[in-house]
């Protein structure tokens, strides 16, 4: 594509980022079932995304960008994910790592990096996970760092134009978090991602041979210790997937009420001639709704808190970094357990005629199953009682 092209559409959308979400959603929407089908990567729609405008909100006003509020990015994913859950986790995880930037970069690389992305309409993608040991970092006598190994589960990279990416380095037992081009010599990106559900969000394996790093492209050199506020990323982490978990809630919730209106027929015993009379779905659909709606409003809670903490930067005391922790926390904690119910449950009040392929109803369960798969959940509801009879806040890190 060329850097005209790019320049043109890097330009915000003169309408609210949440309009324009609507309307993207609305034309996921239309192919959602049969791509879930196909599974695979979804260029053609990555590709919509980018013409949205929308990839430029998390690009801070003072490098030129819009400079949207978390609230307003994380309202676009919530709404792009009733869509298509696998999209918007591909758009979620791109703004995740511009505010990687953010979160570790010093003023001159967010300055280049965020810049260059506002300027060429760039897609990031995520090459970065803690606990994938076998990208091996070596130092070189020049100073620059060499990367060598695969790695699992990196959402978004096929396609992508940036990386975050992460390697183990053995002699400090720490890891080096960099930012790259996609295109760097050595990288390859594979199409191989085959979990149930999920299943267009490019998160297969990654291949690194020899790549190298660059002094300047170092966000985290090995042995780097952590403020407060870079460990918010991991807070930021979670705020997305209780966002995406709620998301397909809602969806499955939404589509298992109109059903009920406009499809569902009583059963035989019932006394009643609609499905909607019938007080046993009435006592079904009430209770899930009792889960869904504490999920949503402590995920809104927990995006202000978040939004707050954001907002003081450096001078974020481990305190205030806590409080964030564990709003996150009961946020995907709800947000799991009404997902997984909602999107489970509706074949119960729908019937047997819900359960037919071509209507693909299953998608929902099965994405949300998948990514609650991304950290135990007891360990969360772990840290929440830990905190709730000592006080003590979660230990910073990759997954708390």
């Amino acid at each position: 594509m060329s850097t005209s092209h790019h320049l043109q559409q890097s330009i915000a959308p003169a309408v609210p980022a949440a309009e324009t979400a609507r309307a993207l959603a609305a034309t996921l929407a239309k192919t959602a079932v049969e791509r879930d089908r196909r599974g695979g990567h979804a260029a053609a729609e990555r590709q919509l995304i980018r013409d949205s405008g929308l990839l430029s909100l998390s690009i801070p006003s003072w490098v030129g960008g819009p400079g949207a509020r978390w609230t307003e990015i994380l309202e676009t994913v919530a709404i792009l994910a009733e869509a298509d859950s696998a999209l918007a986790h591909i758009y979620a995880f791109h703004h995740m790592q511009h505010a990687s930037i953010q979160f570790w970069g010093t003023h001159e690389q967010q300055k280049q990096f965020l810049g260059e992305s506002l300027l060429l309409n760039q897609f990031w993608g995520n090459t970065l996970n803690p606990l994938d040991h076998r990208v091996v970092v070596t130092t070189q006598p020049d100073g620059s760092y060499r990367l060598d190994g695969e790695k699992a589960f990196c959402s978004g990279a096929l396609g992508a134009d940036r990386l975050i990416i992460s390697g183990w380095h053995e002699p400090t037992a720490s890891l080096l978090i960099a930012c790259v081009p996609a295109s760097r010599q050595g990288i390859q990106i594979n199409d191989d991602w085959d979990g149930i559900g999920q299943r267009q969000t490019d998160s297969g394996t990654a291949l690194f041979h020899g790549v190298r790093i660059e002094p300047a492209e170092i966000l985290a050199a090995p042995g780097h210790v952590f403020s407060p506020f870079a460990t918010l990323r991991t807070c930021m982490v979670h705020l997305v997937m209780a966002i995406l978990f709620a998301s397909l809630g809602q969806a499955a919730f939404g589509t298992s009420r109109r059903f009920l209106q406009e499809q569902a027929r009583p059963w035989l015993s019932s006394g009643v001639e609609r499905a909607v009379d019938d007080p046993f779905i009435q006592q079904r659909l009430a209770r899930l709704w009792l889960q869904l709606k504490p999920a949503l409003r402590q995920i809104d809670e927990a995006i202000a808190l978040f939004e707050a903490a954001f907002a003081r930067g450096p001078a974020l005391s481990a305190e205030q970094r806590g409080e964030v922790a564990i709003a996150a926390a009961e946020a995907k904690i709800l947000a799991q357990q009404a997902g997984l119910e909602a999107s489970s449950q509706m074949f119960d009040l729908m019937g047997a005629r819900s359960a037919r392929a071509h209507l693909g109803y299953d998608r929902f369960w099965r994405n949300v199953r998948t990514h609650t798969l991304h950290d135990p959940l007891d360990y969360k509801i772990r840290d929440l009682g830990r905190w709730l009879l000592s006080g003590t806040a979660p230990v910073p890190t990759a997954y708390s």
